[in-house]
């Protein structure tokens, strides 16, 4: 099978959808996430992210990216103005109105309104989950970074809770995820099914 080279000039030479959907995909599967918050006013919101990644799990923390603020960006602010927020796992039956939730809606409508996907509450926590995903974890905003490069912001987060479906647990505190149908996006707008070929154990020198 032949190699194709691209390289940066001819990146930036390509149209806005063409760079968009290369750079994307081109780095690998990543997390397909859903976030939901509430605003003060009480005003729910769930989008679709991609980019939320493990940072640390002593503490527990993650990150993720969101886009630079020049435009509206309804999640940003409600987590600023509430400070907690839900991560939650997307899974086969989802991916239609996950993905749905990426179009440009006001903030006063909610996506939980405009697609099948539904709120759900845990533990007496006025964040919103959402219904049907396996793995959803409750956060706590704690700091910001503005990446310079690109005008983007890297949020960091504290996990204040977690919650699982049973089946998803291992004897040593592992969950599989293939086993709640947990999804991975590819690019922007690809959904895949990942299954679970091996684990093995902590890796050591010379063994």
């Amino acid at each position: 099978m032949s190699l194709i080279r691209i390289d940066r000039s001819e990146i930036e030479k390509m149209g806005r959808i063409e760079r968009l959907n290369l750079v994307n995909s081109c780095t690998g599967y990543k997390s397909a996430n859903l976030i939901a918050t509430i605003s003060n006013e009480g005003k729910t919101n769930v989008a679709v992210f991609s980019s939320i990644t493990h940072l640390g799990s002593d503490p527990a923390l993650i990150g993720f990216i969101l886009r630079p603020t020049t435009v509206p960006r309804h999640t940003y602010k409600n987590i600023k103005e509430y400070g907690y927020f839900s991560v939650n796992h997307i899974t086969t039956d989802q991916i239609a109105d996950a993905h749905h939730t990426s179009a440009n809606y006001p903030e006063e409508v909610s996506e939980f309104d405009m697609t099948n996907l539904e709120p759900v509450y845990h533990g007496g926590c006025p964040v919103p989950f959402v219904k049907g995903s396996p793995v959803k974890l409750l956060c706590k905003y704690i700091n910001e970074y503005l990446i310079e490069e690109n005008g983007c912001i890297h949020v960091i987060a504290s996990i204040e809770a977690i919650f699982y479906e049973e089946a998803l647990l291992s004897p040593d505190n592992w969950l599989q995820l293939d086993k709640g149908k947990v999804v991975a996006i590819n690019g922007l707008d690809g959904y895949a099914q990942p299954q679970l070929l091996e684990r093995f154990s902590y890796a050591r020198a010379k063994k």
